[in-house]
């Protein structure tokens, strides 16, 4: 599988997924450690990939949805967008409604 369809897949398996530098509990860039904060207080679960861990996919990750930088949150298969659009979501609320609602439809798919 190439690194696109390790992508492509990683989004279609997973409601809420941020592809960023390190991880949440250890994040390698102020950008990723925000997001993932962000996202972090939202409360319902979500996915990570650390790109610095899959060298294709850093490189492979910026032309799969036309967005040059890190981090980066799908959610439901949609780019959402980097650092910037995450904060403004999460400061207006937003963001809470989308992930919880990804991740309960999610949820109610699986059968929980």
């Amino acid at each position: 599988m190439d690194a696109m369809d390790r992508i492509r897949k990683a989004i279609q398996d997973n409601p809420v997924i941020i592809f960023m530098k390190g991880t949440p509990d250890f994040p390698q860039c102020g950008f990723s450690a925000r997001a993932s904060q962000a996202l972090g207080q939202c409360g319902a679960p979500f996915a990570y990939v650390n790109i610095y861990e899959d060298q294709d996919i850093y490189k492979a990750l910026p032309q799969y949805a036309n967005w040059p930088t890190f981090p980066q949150l799908y959610i439901n298969g949609e780019l959402i967008g980097g650092c910037d659009i995450t904060l403004d979501l999460h400061n207006s609320g937003e963001l809470k409604a989308m992930v919880q609602e990804a991740a309960g439809a999610a949820s109610d798919a699986a059968g929980n």
